[in-house]
């Protein structure tokens, strides 16, 4: 027999506070071969503010799909129950599903609970009080469901806009610092005019040879930066050491020797830069353990400064002094195959040995023309430009 009791205000329960009759707009699905028993139900939903649609044969029913949940009876011609949950499940996964059942029924409905066909069971006979708990249950859990999904969706789409802005921050912070650093290597290279557009050359020399070496990526890019900025620390050198004429005192040259460090502490707190300043830090290190500042040997010294030793040495050779002039290119070579498995690192300089010398003519001549246009540029004849 089946208990009916009139419809009543949702009363307080251990489930928490009766569901808002003006929040309510879920949609049900009711299913039972009893007319009078689906009419019964959709009473009592429409009591409590939701909407419903009603079928005795589970066979029509099966063919909705515009509801929220669904309270289904378990014995029905055509179709159990479960076969029309199961069915349901299928074409509206996210609907909260209820299943009515007598107690000889209850094995197989619990094994449907079990396999997560079913919210709910309610037995037979069931009484207003329990499908009003039954229903507010239900209803809070879709809801908890959908809001859960609604705002996972929105941290998603929140966190893929805080991705973008940090990416576009990040840009705007590498441009501006690249900017900065460029700004003080030009100020570094017009200070000390023995070796204006030094550093750009040897970026392009050292990028040069860690591609004959196989290195590529982002490893690249940070040897060529690390290469481009090795002197940045001799923005904290005195002139009277920086741009003496002649030979420096011992105490000068420890302060001279400082230069690697102070750009490396400079450096060090850049994240993108990190790599790049211990090639800064290390550009002074030979592979013979004779260097400054740490006295590293051999592959304790990174890649990246042991490649710029020898691009560095090119530059140096071939480029004009005030008190010498620059060598030919064929001496550099020489000179630096000749300091193989001292100065330098022996395999770096097989490498270096096999590619075309023409290759550093035509980025030497690279540079010179950005030079000359940098210079048409400070006399006013043209807009800047950045190497």
């Amino acid at each position: 027999m089946w208990a009916f009791i009139a419809p009543v205000p949702a009363p307080k329960s251990r489930y928490g506070p009766a569901i808002s009759m003006q929040a309510a707009t879920e949609r049900f699905l009711v299913v039972d071969d009893d007319a009078t028993i689906t009419e019964a139900i959709c009473r009592v939903l429409k009591s409590m503010g939701f909407e419903s649609v009603a079928h005795t044969d589970p066979r029509e029913a099966a063919r909705e799909t515009q509801f929220d949940l669904v309270i289904t009876d378990f014995m029905m011609p055509h179709m159990s129950g479960v076969e029309l949950l199961h069915q349901l499940k299928s074409s509206n996964p996210g609907a909260v599903r209820l299943l009515i059942t007598a107690a000889n029924d209850f094995k197989v409905a619990t094994k449907a609970v079990n396999e997560g066909e079913v919210f709910k069971l309610l037995s037979k006979p069931w009484s207003l009080s329990e499908l009003r708990a039954a229903i507010t249950q239900a209803v809070e859990y879709f809801r908890l469901v959908r809001d859960n999904k609604r705002l996972t969706a929105e941290l998603a789409d929140r966190n893929t806009e805080l991705t973008r802005l940090n990416a576009t921050l990040e840009q705007q912070v590498t441009e501006r610092t690249n900017g900065l650093l460029e700004g003080m290597i030009r100020a570094l290279d017009y200070r000390d005019t023995e070796t204006q557009w030094h550093s750009w050359r040897v970026a392009r020399f050292t990028g040069r040879l860690a591609q004959a070496m196989g290195i590529h990526g982002d490893q690249l890019v940070q040897i060529e930066q690390g290469a481009l900025l090795h002197d940045i620390g001799k923005i904290g050198v005195r002139d009277a050491i920086l741009l003496k004429p002649g030979p420096l005192t011992p105490e000068e040259w420890v302060e001279m020797k400082k230069h690697p460090e102070l750009g490396f502490r400079m450096l060090q707190n850049i994240p993108y830069l990190k790599n790049a300043a211990e090639i800064v830090y290390q550009h002074q290190e030979k592979w013979s353990g004779l260097g400054y500042p740490r006295g590293l040997k051999g592959e304790e010294i990174a890649v990246g400064a042991r490649l710029f030793c020898i691009a560095d040495t090119m530059d140096a050779i071939c480029s004009d002094r005030p008190y010498r002039k620059g060598s030919t290119l064929e001496v550099a070579i020489t000179e630096i195959g000749r300091l193989s498995g001292t100065q330098f690192d022996p395999r770096a300089v097989e490498v270096f040995l096999s590619i075309d010398p023409a290759e550093w003519v035509r980025i030497r001549r690279e540079i010179e023309q950005l030079e000359h246009v940098d210079r048409r540029r400070v006399t006013g004849e043209m807009p800047a430009v950045t190497a």
